[in-house]
């Protein structure tokens, strides 16, 4: 054959080879399916090798949903070892196999995303030969993977400027609840992420997973609002009927002696039917997995959905047993700390403070009878505080008497210092018809600095300078001095305050009934300033070193909390005047009319209210 010949047979195979690929229909899988045929585990994993669904049933509902046209959004809200990641992981290998396009996942953190991607997402699309022949390795950045069929961007939520630019079809978050809330300044990382599938409209798809933390925060609500709610079903072995895997089903044996060990009693644990009440074993499980099915239990609208939350828990693994769930609880049930762990990363619960959970009906319970402005006779001094705004300034002034028994009786809004000025310096008039003065009053210095030190320089005998400590402190307050070199208020005493140490005290007052160490309003008290002090619940948070503290967080990314600030430095302002140590100072008793538990010292009080938190 010549080497034209040879050049012409060679011309038509390549054209034939280009043609067959072009007209081949592509592989019509699923997502499960794609995952049981070409995904790989490692040897972190589980179990290594080829992925089978039969180990993780639950996942193919949820994984499914990609290839329905109709579903734009999927939200997952899950306990920790059921597989999340791994799901998200087979949704991507099979987008960038069989559905290419652009697609991004939004990390907590840019050093997640960077872990991540180096721990898990390259290694995974290294082990399946279909993938590693398109993936541009070499060419990939940590947070930017290569394909030739595709792009696909890591971003951590804390750079809104990466999360707001390019169109993409495929949006991802991992753990969301990890990630902040809106800023003053930008949009939360969610809704900036969102803003990008924007181009795709219907063709887009969303898919977020995470342990839950707060009712009020991403996974949470986004699942429990979606169009449908569906919750795993499985036949239990005795009775066919279908039931779910509960917490409150398990059952072990009692201790009221206290003499077995949490893994003692951990050891007798079984799970017991809600039908038919018959004991289920932890060998039952994976037959009863394999036989669940996902059903609606929340529908909203009529038609199909176009967003599905899914909700599973720990007990649904086949690497959990009864015992393990019930030897965790036993280890966390008196440690708040612990306990809000069990129920987010084992139950797939929204935690909710019992201890200092407020709301606005619990302010308004605590009003009197003494109306606006007027001081209660029991009074020994007026405090104030201010928030500074940048377009306004917000005020509370509170009466303070013995054992920090306090009352509200003004606050208010006004445009600008000399409104604040007015204001405190007035008199009011108390209940017995004599007359009181703000003594002191601690006024933000967050936003308008130079403005907040000249006013406090001015009325230096009722004003002093403050700031919220970003950081837990040694003690509630600090007094410090003002380092900035070139300003009028160079070396003027400033107070740095704790805030969560002060906001603990007002929400453990708060539910006292009024009387003596009471927090109280006066009549008739606004709805608007009630909703402001009861805006932040206290949660548990894992900061970047691994550790967890517990922290005050508005319950709403734009909800208002000034008044709750306001408060928060008036008490400090009575605090720095000594009102702690007042009651050993006069010879004045209690009214025998007082509930005995109202008579309680302060400081006693709050120990048995607050010990929970230490």
């Amino acid at each position: 054959m010549s080497q034209r010949s040879r050049s012409k047979a060679k011309t038509l195979h390549l054209f034939q080879r280009t043609i067959r690929r072009v007209l081949q229909r592509p592989e019509e899988l699923t997502v499960s399916e794609w995952a049981e045929k070409y995904r790989v585990l490692d040897e972190s994993s589980n179990i290594s090798g080829k992925w089978s669904n039969s180990i993780t049933p639950y996942l193919v509902g949820i994984m499914d949903s990609i290839n329905d046209p109709h579903i734009r959004e999927i939200y997952f809200c899950k306990s920790s070892q059921v597989g999340g990641t791994e799901a998200l992981i087979n949704i991507l290998g099979y987008l960038i196999m069989e559905e290419p396009a652009p697609a991004m996942i939004v990390y907590p953190s840019d050093d997640l995303a960077k872990d991540i991607s180096n721990d898990k997402l390259k290694p995974a699309f290294r082990l399946i030969p279909q993938i590693r022949k398109i993936f541009y390795e070499n060419s990939s950045k940590e947070l930017r993977l290569k394909f030739k069929t595709m792009i696909l961007y890591l971003r951590g939520a804390g750079s809104p400027s990466k999360l707001a630019s390019k169109a993409i079809k495929y949006l991802f978050f991992d753990e969301i609840d990890k990630m902040g809330g809106a800023s003053k300044k930008e949009a939360s990382p969610f809704n900036l992420a969102m803003e990008r599938v924007k181009t795709y409209k219907s063709q887009s798809k969303v898919y977020a997973c995470s342990t839950p933390t707060l009712s009020t925060n991403y996974i949470w609500a986004l699942h429990d609002n979606a169009d449908e709610v569906r919750h795993y079903f499985v036949p239990c072995p005795h009775c066919r009927e279908m039931i779910e895997l509960k917490f409150a089903n398990i059952v072990f044996a009692k201790d009221d002696e206290k003499k077995m060990s949490p893994y003692d009693r951990a050891k007798t644990a079984v799970f017991v039917c809600p039908e038919c009440g018959c004991e289920i074993l932890d060998s039952d499980k994976p037959a009863m997995l394999r036989a669940g099915e996902w059903k609606a239990v929340k529908k909203r609208g009529v038609g199909r959905p176009k967003s599905l939350g899914y909700w599973i828990n720990s007990l649904y693994s086949i690497f959990v047993t009864w015992a393990d769930v019930a030897e965790e609880y036993l280890k966390s049930k008196d440690d708040p700390e612990l306990l809000q762990n069990f129920v987010n990363s084992w139950l797939a619960e929204a935690w909710e403070d019992t201890k200092l959970k407020t709301s606005s009906d619990m302010v308004l319970e605590r009003q009197t009878e003494l109306p606006k402005l007027i001081v209660p006779s029991w009074a020994k001094m007026l405090t104030a505080g201010v928030d500074v705004q940048e377009t306004s300034l917000y005020y509370t002034i509170r009466a303070f008497g013995l054992y920090t028994t306090s009352q509200n009786i003004a606050h208010g809004q006004v445009l600008d210092f000399s409104g604040i000025e007015r204001i405190m310096d007035g008199e009011f008039e108390t209940e017995d018809g004599g007359h009181m003065v703000v003594s002191l009053a601690l006024i933000d210095s967050g936003y308008q600095a130079d403005n907040t030190y000249d006013f406090c320089i001015d009325h230096s005998d009722w004003a002093l300078p403050c700031k919220g400590s970003s950081n837990p402190m040694k003690d509630r307050y600090k007094i410090s001095k003002v380092d900035q070199r070139n300003s009028r208020a160079y070396g003027m005493q400033i107070v740095l305050v704790d805030g969560d140490k002060y906001k603990d005290s007002i929400a453990s007052r708060m539910q006292r009934k009024n009387g003596t160490g009471s927090w109280m309003v006066y009549k008739d008290c606004d709805e608007e300033y009630a909703k402001q002090i009861t805006s932040e619940h206290k949660i548990m948070e894992r900061r970047s070193n691994g550790h967890r503290r517990s922290r005050w967080k508005q319950k709403h990314s734009h909800g208002d909390n000034h008044y709750l600030d306001c408060e928060v430095y008036a008490m400090a302002a009575a605090e720095l005047l000594g009102v702690r140590e007042l009651h050993l100072q006069t010879e004045e008793t209690v009214d025998d009319t007082e509930p005995t538990e109202n008579r309680m010292p302060e400081e006693k009080w709050i120990e048995t209210q607050e010990n929970w938190l230490s």
